[in-house]
């Protein structure tokens, strides 16, 4: 805009059409069409909700250690139904029925590991998809420039051909580098930070079962966290 250029001359549909349909296609030749849904829907909820507060889950927790240690860990069966999370709602209803802190532990990091390999080939699809774009963008930029040469003698020809060459080029490396790669970054913090929200959870349920004092609780939270006692206290409160 600062040049003059004008918005619709970077516009060009052909040269859209063939960097992101040739993305698309190459990526869904890589990766099963189910694992590229999931990872437009993941992408989706990254993009439009806010990052996620692990305060009312803490909250949860502690109130759970403190209600399991007055009234016993059966006491927390009703609590069940209440609860929206798969994960915590699993490892506490396995420590409800009485299983053992050594098996409950093998048995959810087995459920972590497998959720962790699915979660890795979320983010792989936008990589994929990072190196893709650049090299197609160079098919489009070829494609449009043996357009130049067939039609040299019809100069409006010659101005659609060369704008396509260029704009194809511009789309490649800049959906790439503003975009696919971003966005694949994006996805890797989030996952990593539901899975440690999961560990956390998991050592929470264990210190329930184990009969830890739910103070000693507080402090074990503040370490996931990086947050003083005092502070989980006042979450705990609420």
């Amino acid at each position: 805009m600062l040049e003059g250029v004008k918005l619709p001359q970077m516009l060009q549909p052909t040269a859209a059409l063939i960097v992101f349909g040739g993305t698309l296609g190459a990526v869904m030749v890589q990766f099963p069409l189910r694992i590229v849904i999931q990872a437009v829907r993941q992408l989706m909820d990254v993009l439009l909700h806010a990052d996620p507060e692990p305060d009312n889950l803490v909250q949860n927790l502690l109130r759970f250690a403190y209600k399991a240690r007055k009234e016993g860990i059966a006491s927390l069966d009703a609590e069940l139904e209440r609860i929206r999370d798969p994960f915590l709602r699993e490892s506490l209803m396995l420590a409800i029925d009485g299983v053992k802190p050594v098996d409950l532990r093998k048995m959810m990091e087995v459920q972590l590991d497998y959720q962790g390999e699915k979660d890795e080939k979320i983010p792989k699809v936008f990589e994929a998809a990072g190196g893709f774009a650049p090299t197609i963008g160079i098919l489009g930029a070829v494609l449009g420039l043996i357009q130049v040469m067939q039609r040299l003698s019809d100069v409006n020809e010659v101005g659609k051909g060369i704008a396509v060459a260029f704009v194809a080029t511009i789309y490649g490396v800049a959906s790439a580098n503003l975009l696919f790669l971003p966005w694949a970054g994006k996805l890797k913090i989030r996952l990593r930070e539901k899975q440690v929200i999961q560990e956390m959870t998991l050592e929470a349920v264990l210190s329930i079962v184990e009969g830890v004092h739910p103070r000693a609780l507080e402090l074990q939270l503040g370490k996931f966290f990086d947050r003083p006692a005092h502070a989980l206290k006042k979450v705990a409160s609420r």
